[in-house]
């Protein structure tokens, strides 16, 4: 892992990173982070490391509870260029949404291509990770994400042991999640945007259902997943519960 740029803002410390191929960002309490919670936040479909709204809610996280958290590019987005059989499903699925068309099929193809992709790319991730000493190996870890972050986060947190707690949503339910959802036994919360017109509720609620957790909790909102609330309110709650707090004030 190299860290290759540094910026320090409201008490919180930005460092970009590259490891191999992957380009990622680490957020840090600026006064020091030793042993925090680390939660890994994924980025949504045609995203990046740092959008705005996974920023702000990283920003939320360390400055309320003193987490330290960690995003990646997943592959073909921010600063890692698509390959030709990405482009080729990008373009299909913008016909497909200009049409009026489902774009379950399309999209249970695309994201299962990526998740594939991804998976050891934060498993490597999380390796190097800990071998930080502000952070170590004994910190724990989340993950959290909507969307493609779900597609991706699903799948990696069914076979990645130190994940002890996520917060998924906004997914459309294939068999190939599904088959995940089933082998996750850690605590989660879901997220399901009551009235997206392209993530249909059914989808959301066959999720929730599959996931084998005893400890998992269902917050429908009205509107699409653009109205989710964003603020990280609901996340920073559920990973104080689970991975304990540092932060000196409550959320």
């Amino acid at each position: 892992m190299q860290f290759t740029s540094e910026t320090s803002a409201n008490g919180v410390l930005e460092r970009t990173f590259t490891l191999d191929d992957v380009t990622g960002v680490l957020f840090s309490p600026a006064s020091g982070s030793d042993s925090a919670p680390l939660i890994l936040m994924g980025h949504g479909g045609g995203l990046h490391k740092k959008a705005p709204g996974l920023t702000a809610r990283a920003h939320q996280a360390v400055r309320t509870d003193g987490f330290v958290v960690a995003s990646i590019d997943a592959p073909g987005h921010g600063d890692r260029p698509r390959n030709e059989r990405d482009r080729r499903w990008v373009a299909e699925l913008t016909r497909a949404r200009a049409a009026g068309e489902s774009l379950a099929p399309i999209v249970a193809e695309f994201n299962s291509s990526l998740a594939e992709r991804a998976i050891p790319e934060w498993r490597a991730t999380i390796d190097a990770l800990q071998m930080l000493p502000e952070i170590g190996a004994e910190a724990p870890i989340g993950y959290s994400g909507m969307t493609l972050a779900s597609t991706i986060g699903i799948p990696l947190v069914s076979v990645e042991s130190r994940i002890t707690a996520a917060v998924f949503g906004g997914v459309y339910a294939y068999r190939e999640l599904l088959d995940a959802a089933r082998r996750i036994t850690v605590p989660i919360e879901f997220l399901l945007p009551w009235d997206d017109t392209e993530l249909d509720r059914e989808s959301g609620l066959a999720m929730f259902d599959a996931f084998a957790s005893k400890d998992k909790v269902l917050h429908a909102f009205p509107g699409g997943h653009h109205q989710v609330p964003t603020d990280g309110r609901i996340d920073t709650r559920f990973f104080a519960r689970h991975l304990g707090r540092v932060g000196a004030r409550s959320a």
